[in-house]
This record gives structure tokens, C-alpha cells and sequence, in this order.
């Protein structure tokens, strides 16, 4: 049985988390009743602006079109490709870093160069490699990713107290022992909060994509809406990027709850 006590801190916890939710839930309430405000008293343009109405009705004539789903689901198949490699690739070439301190150390300057590379910049080279289509996309994406991944699970690997190291080497553990009983568990929350970085990398790394090549997906809506000028199309697109975000962000959530409960 619970104390008096313990019973009304978790009620207050409870209350706590309550509120917090309310209050992110009403911002966008109070954020969408004044947009639309502004667009019915003639405050904004809704040529530029648009407005919460113009928006609801371009998803509408999206979903009648069969076109919504179609470019949703082209942008997230593209993002879990592009997540999962930089994730697996990842964590291999961050253990290989942990494996060979030298090799790390060689690898160190061009990480950090790589890392601080406009990707945008590389996008003319991306195409003629790999043509005008979603390779071209998953390689854009991979490179904003991937490199993130790689120095933040390796600083995680590396963060692991030496002296629970040096205590499995006085029990004559072996190196593959230490990283499989220590450096991987020990690390497991870095890991996770990677992903959280990893999902929404990968997200800008696709949309990038799309940007440049793409026919199909969010990334095209947004730049085929400025072409035309609709942009009610282009805050669609935006809201859209928001939504899977949101949603995907939420997952990885879910898995680090599991992971902790």
C-alpha cells in the first residue's frame, strides 16, 4: 500500500502532466482561432497567408484527388529507408570507431568537416551519380543523417565509465564481452535519443531530396505549390511535414518508454 503522501505526489505528478497537455493542446487551438480571425476580418491576405479554412479544403480536394496518401506515403517509405540504413550504419561504423581508437582518431577531422558540409551544396553531384529519382533522395537524406549518428552513438560508446571497463578486464573479459555487455547496454539511451535526432534528420534529408528531384511527396507539394503560387498547397505541405513528424517522433517515444518501464 501507498503513503498518504506518496498517493498525492503521484496525483500531483498526474495533475502536472495534465495541465502541460492542455496547454500545448490549446497554443494550437488559440494559434488556428486567430489565424482564421485574421483572414475573415481582412487583417492578412489569404493569397499569402491563407487561413485555416483554405487549408482544410486543399486536404479535402487532396483526399478526393487520391492524391494525399499517395504523397504521404511516398515521403515516409522514404524516410524509413533512409532511417534505418543511418541508423544500422551507423551504430557498425561507430562500434568500428570504438573498436580501433586509431582509426577513430584518423577519422575524426573528416567526420567533423562532413558534418559541417552544406548537404544542399552536394545536391547536383547526388543527381548525375545516382540519377533524378528516390536513390538520389535516400543518398541526400543519408548524408544528414548518417554522420550525426555516427559522432553521437560513438561519443556514447566512449562516455562509458573507463573504471567499469577496467573492471571487466581484471575478469579477463574480451573486447567483444566489454561491448556486448557494457558498451551496448551501457549506451542504450544515447542510442535511443539518437533516433530521436536520427527520425527528424532523415525527415529533412528527404524533403531536401524532394526539393531537388522528386515528382511525388511532401517535398514535392510544397515546391510545385510555390510554382503555381497556391499556397494553400505549400501550408498543406508544411502542415503534412508537422503531422509525420509529430507521429514519428511519438514512436521512437513509445520505444524509449518500453525500453525504461
Amino acid at each position: 500500500m501507498y503513503s498518504y503522501e506518496h498517493i498525492n505526489y503521484l496525483k500531483r505528478i498526474k495533475k502536472n502532466k495534465l495541465v502541460i497537455k492542455l496547454f500545448q493542446l490549446l497554443i494550437i487551438i488559440l494559434f488556428i482561432i486567430i489565424w482564421q480571425l485574421l483572414a475573415d476580418l481582412k487583417l492578412i491576405d489569404t493569397f499569402i497567408f491563407s487561413s485555416p479554412k483554405l487549408v482544410i479544403n486543399t486536404f479535402i480536394n487532396l483526399w478526393k484527388s487520391n492524391n494525399l496518401l499517395m504523397h504521404v506515403w511516398i515521403t515516409i517509405y522514404e524516410v524509413i529507408i533512409s532511417f534505418s540504413l543511418a541508423t544500422i550504419l551507423g551504430i557498425i561504423i561507430a562500434s568500428i570507431l570504438w573498436w580501433n581508437n586509431t582509426l577513430a582518431k584518423i577519422m575524426d577531422p573528416y567526420l567533423t568537416i562532413l558534418n559541417s558540409l552544406p548537404k544542399v551544396a552536394l545536391g547536383p553531384i547526388i543527381i548525375i551519380w545516382f540519377g533524378s529519382g528516390i536513390k538520389s533522395i535516400i543518398v541526400m537524406s543519408l548524408l544528414i543523417s548518417l554522420i550525426i549518428t555516427i559522432i553521437n552513438i560513438y561519443q556514447g560508446f566512449i562516455s562509458i565509465d573507463y573504471n567499469k571497463i577496467k573492471l571487466m578486464n581484471s575478469f579477463k573479459a574480451s573486447k567483444i564481452q566489454i561491448y556486448k555487455k557494457l558498451i551496448i547496454p551501457g549506451s542504450f539511451n544515447i542510442i535511443l535519443n539518437t533516433l530521436k535526432i536520427n527520425i527528424s534528420m532523415s525527415l529533412i534529408g528527404v524533403i531536401m531530396g524532394e526539393f531537388l528531384v522528386s515528382k511525388s511527396g511532401i517535398g514535392y507539394l510544397i515546391v510545385y505549390g510555390s510554382q503555381i503560387f497556391n499556397l494553400n498547397l505549400v501550408i498543406t505541405g508544411i502542415l503534412l511535414l508537422c503531422i509525420v513528424s509529430a507521429v514519428m517522433y511519438y514512436l521512437i517515444s513509445l520505444l524509449e518508454k518500453k525500453y525504461k518501464n
